[in-house]
Order: structure tokens, then sequence, then C-alpha cells
């Protein structure tokens, strides 16, 4: 399972917000993530991308959503880009036109807690 790559969009190096909670949760499984965010800095031993470059990356599992859908417009194009084989829309991340929009690309898409499928073993 730890060659699927996982895209945490919204990374931060905030212990109190649940992308910081999910990235530590994926290290203490082994699982490969990719922290991606507008905040920069390093958490888990992985630097923070920024999401505003927009880079380039290749074989993304999937993408689990961790902004709110007023911050989701200008990178709905990017993330589709990536062709992820599914995208989780973490609660609170719910946006009826990206999903929409990414069911219709062939991608599975989930409104559901990444946190609670890690703790339950249904990542």
């Amino acid at each position: 399972m730890s060659e699927k790559k996982t895209l945490i969009v919204g990374a931060t190096t905030n212990p109190s917000r649940y992308a910081f909670t999910a990235a530590g949760m994926f290290d203490e499984r082994g699982l490969d993530f990719i922290p991606i965010g507008i905040k920069t800095g390093e958490i888990f031993g992985k630097q923070i991308l920024d999401l505003r470059t927009k880079p380039a990356l290749d074989d993304i599992d999937t993408i689990t959503l961790y902004i709110g859908p007023e911050n989701q417009a200008e990178w709905i194009d990017y993330l589709l880009s990536l062709k992820p084989k599914r995208i989780i829309f973490n609660p609170g991340t719910e946006n009826p036109e990206f999903f929409n929009r990414a069911k219709a690309d062939g991608i599975k898409v989930l409104e559901a807690c990444n946190l609670v499928m890690l703790s339950t073993g249904q990542f």
C-alpha cells in the first residue's frame, strides 16, 4: 500500500489542524504522502510544497482535501490535471461543482473523513 501516494491539500505545520493530524497518521502507518498548501514549512520530515506554484506531480493515487470550498476554485483545474484515482472531500470541504467535475473525469469521489478512514482501516 505504501507505493500509493496521497496528496494532502491544505497541509500546515499547525498541530491543531486536521491536515496536520492526517499527515501524522500517514507517517505513523508508513503511507506515502505529499503535503501541499500555501503555508510553508516541514511536517514529519517532508517539505510542504507551495500550492501556488502548481508543481508537476506524478502517480497521485488520492487527493485528500483540507481546504474549504471557498478556497478551492483556483486549484480545481490543477488538482484534476494530476489525474488522481480518487478525491476525498473531508468534512467542511464538500463542493458539488468540484465533486461533479471529478466524477465526470472518472475519478472516484468520497465525502468522508480521512482520519476515520485511517483509524478504521478503510483507507
